[in-house]
């Protein structure tokens, strides 16, 4: 199945107040793996200045903005490869406020994107790991999935790095399920070792040896002999 891991960098928080997107990427996976393919690119938001901390944690300047291209020069790209694909972003409704916006900035491009198609990673962490830390650092952390290069934001490593996250949170790596022909032998094997572990074994134990009273065996002689002898067996 192919998937579509998202992510923004923006000028600021609120595109109601006027902010903009400055970069965009998306990452292809099958079957929760990378392809190798993947759409980026930087944008020029249009007059609209960095935030000073949005400059601060991305690196991004507007001098270096000053000659990226508008949204609307590159929608039409974006909006080919992610195609009709589910979306995989961390934070969803923060991404999808701000392409929304941008998507009708210019006037309708027919096109809105739906939360229906998106599958919220920061939503699933939270009801995963309630009460911990969710943000992608600590996701990382958790899973062990390498952020060393992350010295700052940036909507392609982040989509990288997102995508290993994302395919612990739904259960693993793929090759797991198709792990070598003995896995399941061995773990029935190290089953029924664990299982004999708990097993009493009564060698050790000396047999005893029961007696019976002789009065004990006259009496039940007695019933033998007056009792069932009389029984109709059908």
């Amino acid at each position: 199945m192919r998937e579509i891991v998202l992510d923004t960098e923006t000028t600021g928080l609120n595109p109601e107040s006027g902010d903009r997107i400055v970069e965009i990427a998306a990452l292809e996976i099958e079957n929760r793996l990378p392809t190798g393919k993947y759409f980026q690119c930087y944008i020029n938001p249009d007059g609209k200045e960095m935030n000073p901390e949005a400059e601060r944690i991305t690196g991004i300047t507007n001098d270096f903005l000053a000659d990226k291209p508008l949204f609307k020069d590159v929608v039409f790209d974006f909006l080919d490869f992610i195609k009709n694909d589910p979306l995989i972003i961390h934070n969803a409704k923060f991404d999808v406020k701000f392409l929304n916006y941008e998507l009708n900035i210019f006037g309708s491009f027919g096109v809105e994107i739906s939360m229906d198609r998106c599958v919220d990673t920061l939503e699933i962490a939270r009801r995963q790991f309630p009460g911990s830390q969710v943000n992608l650092d600590a996701l990382c952390k958790r899973f062990n999935v390498d952020n060393s290069k992350r010295d700052l934001h940036g909507a392609l490593i982040d989509c990288e790095l997102l995508a290993g996250v994302y395919m612990y949170l739904m259960g693993g790596p793929q090759g797991a399920l198709f792990a070598d022909n003995n896995s399941s032998t061995n773990t029935t094997q190290q089953n029924n070792n664990e299982h004999a572990s708990n097993v009493i074994d009564l060698s050790q134990y000396k047999k005893r040896k029961w007696e019976v009273p002789e009065s004990e065996l006259s009496a039940h002689n007695d019933f033998i002999n007056s009792s069932i002898k009389n029984f109709i067996w059908k």
